[in-house]
């Protein structure tokens, strides 16, 4: 099926880039591209439009690709994901094209790209599975559906976190487990190990089609890229992007995984702190589900209100 279209009350001011001079690649799969320094370094990959209505991350990259950037030392990839999706975006309906078949971010568990399942977003998952699992950092930038304060997901492991006080933006860094409805590429393989050393982080710059959201995927790319000792720190500068306001660090301690529909009380849009332990959130069916604790952030609360999906995620402030 396709990514049912939900009504737009956002201004659709970023223009998705024409992606298509790089459709080749350089790695033997179509639109990854890689860059070797020569030099003892890590293997980065930034990775954009995971889903194909999230154009922040293609402009980033298209930003890269024009200027011929090439890393100081180590590897660098770039990565362009749901190229069907991303082609079929239509600015006078925007919110239909996340993904063709099913949700291009929900399919990393390795039992699923093993498995017989096909979908168009399965069959592009398993062909760039060897470009992912060749990287030892990742950034993989996102947008969000509300107008909210851009965060950044780190996940579950101190490696996770690590990455992203080094990147230093944005503001607000979100440790969390993901979603009930599938694994996410920041969650594949070596990246949630503990064990090992190859850590990831999830940007979300911001509402989809906010011009803020575009200045900041390359922002927090050429901070990646800086952070790595891949790139000088001009390289920021020249990316646009505002200086940094001191980080805050969230946990997220439970997802509420919608079982029947649910309803929000209000019209909450991402980052209210909600002062009181027992505040209504809304109605999952005839399950009332309300804050758990005392300033509960409310973390990308979704549209997409459907059995199995993410309503939203409740975190609390740990420093």
């Amino acid at each position: 099926m396709s990514s049912p279209s939900l009504p737009n009350e956002y201004a659709v001011e970023l223009t998705p880039p024409d992606i298509s001079p790089y459709a080749k690649g350089n790695t033997g799969i179509p639109y990854i591209w890689r860059f070797d320094s020569g030099k003892p370094g890590p293997h980065a990959m930034v990775s954009a439009i995971v889903h194909g209505n999230e154009p922040a991350g293609a402009i980033a990259l298209d930003w890269l690709m024009q200027r011929d950037f090439r890393p100081a030392r180590g590897i660098l990839t770039l990565a362009f994901m749901n190229i069907e999706a991303y082609e079929a975006f239509d600015p006078a309906d925007p919110n239909a094209t996340r993904w063709v078949d099913e949700d291009f971010n929900r399919v990393w568990a390795q039992d699923v790209l093993d498995s017989d399942r096909d979908s168009v977003e399965l069959r592009r998952a398993r062909e760039v599975q060897p470009a992912i699992a060749a990287a030892d950092r990742l950034l993989d930038i996102h947008t969000m559906q509300h107008l909210a304060p851009p965060v950044m997901i780190a996940g579950t492991k101190d490696k996770g976190v690590a990455l992203a006080r080094k990147i230093g933006v944005p503001r607000i860094v979100i440790s969390d487990a993901g979603h009930a409805a599938g694994v996410r590429m920041r969650d594949h393989g070596a990246f949630d190990d503990a064990n090992a050393d190859a850590a990831a982080c999830l940007i979300e710059c911001g509402q989809h089609w906010e011009a803020a959201a575009g200045t900041l995927a390359k922002d927090s790319t050429t901070r990646f890229l800086v952070a790595l000792g891949m790139a000088d720190a001009d390289l920021i500068a020249e990316a646009g992007g505002a200086e940094p306001e001191p980080q805050v660090f969230f946990e997220v301690t439970e997802p509420v995984t919608i079982e029947t529909g649910f309803t929000f009380s209000q019209a909450f849009t991402g980052g209210e702190i909600i002062a009181k332990a027992g505040t209504l959130l809304g109605h999952d069916g005839d399950r009332t589900v309300v804050t758990p604790y005392d300033d509960c952030m409310l973390v990308m609360p979704s549209k997409r209100l459907w059995p199995g999906q993410t309503a939203v995620r409740l975190a609390r402030r740990v420093s």
